[in-house]
């Protein structure tokens, strides 16, 4: 059986970098050291910085109620008002934020200042998104379907600022802004999918045209595995979303002759390693 391993599988930029920071302040920080919300979206890496003593918290509650010790901003981000509670408390900040979300909190800022009403494109219920709406001022809407995007108005004496989760399917957003776009708005579209994502989602795509099954390896709550998980699904019927090797079954493996493996931007490379030598056996 050939087994195939996606190129941009694993880590990306933004995630490696809020990892490396959390374990960075678990060696050298003094105290007591918190994540705002998991660090990422992988039960396995945030099992291991548990472990590490490194603890999460998930609510204003529980953060007015530290005196001590350092916060770090999860790679989502979070909105405005809690990035200025951490600080009035004189907590040790550490902010974790991808850079690319990073770009879409002041773009989001700015427009909104100026005026413009504020459309985002994604899960509203995702921790990026919430963070995102945290440093608009004004009008906001997350739209996610095709159907929120035809049933959406707006005043349409006020200009749109169009921006995207940076872990968006990138063809279901150009299809959401062609929507908006035939309603005659005023509008500003900016493309925010983050470039790592766009590769990851082509790559998988064409690997799994061309296999006769397809793993998907991530975190059951990382918004951009289940998007991996989707598009190799819609070319390969085979196709697994796993989180760990224990849910592996490579009994229904073992009438393919080619298989791929593609991995969500929150999965460790030693698990991807772990589940490449499981298909090899």
């Amino acid at each position: 059986m050939k087994v195939r391993v996606a190129e941009t599988a694993g880590f990306c930029f933004g995630v490696k970098r809020a990892v490396d920071k959390v374990y960075e302040q678990a060696e050298k920080a003094e105290g007591f050291i918190y994540t705002y919300g998991p660090i990422i979206h992988n039960e396995e890496v945030v099992k291991d910085l548990t472990a590490r003593g490194v603890k999460v918290i998930g609510s204003k509650e529980e953060l007015d109620g530290l005196e001590s010790g350092t916060v770090i901003i999860r790679s989502h981000g979070v909105s405005r008002e809690i990035q200025e509670r951490i600080e009035a408390r004189g907590l040790n900040l550490v902010d974790a934020t991808c850079p690319f979300v990073k770009k879409i909190h002041k773009i989001v800022e700015r427009e909104s200042r100026k005026g413009a009403g504020i459309v985002i494109i994604g899960d509203a219920m995702h921790p990026e998104v919430e963070g995102i709406r945290g440093w608009c001022q004004g009008d906001v809407t997350v739209l996610q379907t095709e159907e929120e995007a035809r049933n959406f108005t707006a005043d349409s004496t006020k200009k749109l600022c169009l921006v995207s989760q940076t872990t968006f399917n990138y063809n279901k957003f150009h299809n959401l802004v062609e929507i908006i776009s035939e309603k005659g708005y005023d509008i500003i579209v900016l493309n925010t999918i983050c470039n790592a994502t766009e590769e990851r989602q082509t790559e998988a795509r064409r690997i799994a045209r061309e296999s006769d099954g397809m793993i998907v390896i991530g975190g059951r709550h990382s918004s951009n595995t289940r998007k991996l998980f989707e598009i190799c699904k819609n070319e390969c019927e085979n196709t697994y979303y796993i989180q760990t090797l224990d849910d592996l079954d490579v009994r229904q493996l073992h009438s393919m002759s080619c298989v791929g493996i593609t991995a969500g931007a929150s999965t460790p490379n030693n698990l991807i390693e772990e589940v490449l030598k499981e298909c090899q056996k």
